[in-house]
């Protein structure tokens, strides 16, 4: 059997356990990919995901995460919205959930496939393998983009001329050399919708992202109250951003994923934001099991639902929001009083009085700039 053989059956077996492509890079990362992250995180751009400055070494180089090394296994999977999510941002009393985390983990899913796969790589042709799915250090973005999986547009996330911007992916390292692909190459052209359209200004330069400003870092990595500056930018937002994966032309070429796992689960997405704000740590993890939205905690997660309630204009929502002034949590009661200052501003100076009684710091500044 030929290289150019084996490495047809292995991504022959990719697609048959479910995969929508497949490919294979050389075990490297191009110098202007490894000249932009470290540019990324010299900046602080990577805000308070410390890992990425901890692993940089690591990132750069997939050799040292595995000195042996070959070829890496790039594999995509579908998980395209059953229709446009940029619709569900008028529904402004509303959950938006980004449309990778409407459902099931994906991590998960992915990786028993490619443990699969792997196992049968290992039983077939006797080498060696690591499976990764986000779990590593692996700049699985620049790897897949040396593939015929796609090309990092101009907003940083993968394209793929045949599925658009719904590619969730996972890699298999092995010590096998395989055939590397011709790379895909950039199709953006001229275009600079991702750019423009981000609500946050997210993007200094194309190809460039400040995740300090994007909606998808603030409403799941930052722990903090969201920054003032970007709270009426983030609309119905509660968790993700799809806006700059959402205008890609590439679109008109998606297809609707088939997997049920990551259809919409009931209650979730496009919930009504009275019925989020009455969930207790209980009916939080209750509702999002094995969701991605599970590992903010219900307190961030009330967090950006109340900043929804506030930029939702619906005084209807402004009893609800006021009983969680005595949240527990102080990231709730500091959101609590700017949404209700929005929604209800004459009895939110009525309660005044609250601001005396705080003890933190942050709810403090809230109830200061929400009484002028």
């Amino acid at each position: 059997m030929t290289d150019d053989d084996r490495k047809q059956a292995i991504t022959d077996r990719a697609l048959a356990e479910g995969f929508s492509v497949a490919g294979v890079a050389p075990a490297r990362v191009g110098p202007r990919e490894q000249a932009r992250l470290d540019t990324f995180v010299a900046n602080g751009e990577h805000g308070e995901m410390g890992w990425m400055a901890d692993t940089l070494a690591r990132r750069r180089d997939p050799r040292t995460l595995w000195p042996e090394v070959e070829s890496v296994l790039v594999l995509g999977l579908n998980y395209g919205p059953e229709s446009n999510p940029m619709t569900a941002l008028r529904r402004r009393d509303r959950a938006n959930i980004s449309a990778y985390a409407r459902n099931r983990d994906y991590h998960d899913l992915i990786k028993k496939r490619l443990k699969r796969i792997a196992r049968w790589m290992v039983e077939t042709y006797g080498c060696r393998v690591k499976v990764f799915v986000d779990t590593a250090p692996v700049m699985e973005k620049p790897l897949a983009a040396l593939t015929r999986v796609g090309w990092q547009g101009k907003h940083s996330n993968l394209v793929s001329r045949d599925l658009g911007s719904w590619l969730f992916l996972g890699e298999i390292f092995t010590d096998m050399a395989l055939p590397p692909d011709s790379a895909e190459g950039d199709h953006c052209g001229g275009c600079r919708r991702c750019l423009d359209i981000c609500p946050t200004d997210a993007f200094p330069a194309p190809y460039t992202l400040d995740a300090t400003r994007c909606i998808s870092y603030l409403t799941i990595e930052h722990k903090g109250p969201i920054p003032h500056e970007f709270r009426e930018a983030m609309g119905n937002r509660i968790y993700g951003c799809d806006d700059c994966l959402a205008i890609c032309p590439w679109n008109k070429f998606a297809v609707p994923t088939e997997e049920t796992a990551f259809l919409p689960r009931p209650g979730a997405h496009g919930a009504r934001l009275e019925h989020l704000l009455t969930l207790d740590d209980a009916a939080f993890r209750a509702l999002f099991t094995a969701s991605p939205v599970k590992r903010i905690g219900r307190d961030r997660f009330l967090r950006n639902v109340l900043i929804a309630c506030g930029n939702s204009g619906e005084e209807s929502l402004a009893p609800p929001v006021e009983r969680l002034l005595e949240d527990a949590a102080p990231v709730v009661r500091g959101a609590a009083v700017w949404a209700l200052s929005k929604l209800a501003p004459a009895r939110c100076a009525s309660l005044a009085g609250k601001r005396e009684a705080e003890r933190d710091a942050d709810v403090i500044e809230e109830w200061a700039r929400a009484l002028g």
